[in-house]
């Protein structure tokens, strides 16, 4: 597990691009029969991936987290971007296809992840965060019938925003929230962006009750986002490529453009889990 550790606004508007990329971007995710994981002493998130391709991936909790097993004091939310694949909770299997995704509580010991197709593997993006109390785990569908164990995305947390004209038009979709998908301080949904639009939260906005990390993916090989971080008045950039991720800080903006439209998937973590509770930045402030 690598680690990484904060840093202050102060400081980071003094970074190179090189720096700014070692401390905020993450590369090489989704690396074949592996888990990678990324721990953050920003709100203390994991973020990681679980790309099984011959092997079932068990996850474990490393030397890092001190603990007996991954989420003895944690909770995990997962969304699979590949192919259908199988997440195994304490016995149970889930199965999960693409673009579904799973919450899974604290106390949950023995968790694996397997591929339905090693030809077309399912890729799971992790987000795990510090939990208090345990939570039921649940399988998290955007269409379909509630059952045991099972809950499918309410119609108003499917959101459509923006417009072509002001190349922002997407549907925002909520994945693990209060009122659906009950967690400790998690929150995750994926955003994807019609064809023609490139802008994601604009006009940005921060966050000070908690931070947020951003997935970037369904980009062909030569296209890229540039995503904007920093204080609204020291703005700074990153290019990122396809399967790629940036953290943000709770004191940094958090908004892209890319030379084409792509989908992103947020997950926030810290003290509210608020959905609009945010600072809205004026398009006249940035700089």
């Amino acid at each position: 597990m690598e680690l990484r550790t904060a840093s202050s606004p102060r400081d980071v508007k003094h970074y190179t691009t090189e720096r700014l990329r070692e401390e905020f971007l993450i590369q090489g995710l989704f690396p074949a029969d592996e888990i990678k994981l990324v721990y953050s002493h920003i709100d203390r998130i994991i973020t990681g991936t679980a790309t099984p391709v011959a092997k079932k991936l068990e996850l474990t909790a490393g030397d890092e987290l001190r603990a007996e097993y991954f989420l003895q004091r944690r909770e995990l939310g997962v969304i699979n971007i590949g192919g259908a694949g199988r997440i195994t909770v304490d016995g149970r299997v889930y199965e999960v296809a693409s673009r579904e995704g799973m919450y899974i509580g604290m106390g949950s010991r023995d968790i694996s992840f397997e591929s339905v197709d090693a030809g077309n593997p399912a890729k799971f993006y992790l987000n795990s965060a510090p939990a208090h109390t345990t939570y039921p785990t649940v399988l998290i569908k955007r269409e379909g019938t509630p059952e045991d164990g099972v809950v499918i995305i309410k119609d108003e947390n499917k959101v459509e925003l923006g417009s072509l004209e002001e190349s922002n038009h997407r549907v925002i979709c909520k994945y693990i929230l209060p009122g659906q998908v009950e967690s400790c301080q998690l929150v995750m949904g994926m955003t994807s962006l019609k064809p023609g639009s490139v802008w994601n939260t604009m006009p940005c906005h921060t966050h000070d009750r908690r931070m947020e990390v951003y997935l970037y993916f369904d980009l062909p090989e030569d296209a890229f986002v540039m995503h904007y971080m920093g204080e609204p008045t020291e703005t700074r950039h990153i290019v990122v490529r396809n399967e790629e991720a940036v953290i943000s800080p709770s004191w940094s903006i958090h908004s892209g453009s890319g030379s084409r439209a792509y989908t992103f998937i947020w997950g926030m973590v810290g003290e509210n889990q608020d959905f609009d509770d945010m600072d809205g930045v004026k398009m006249t402030e940035l700089m």
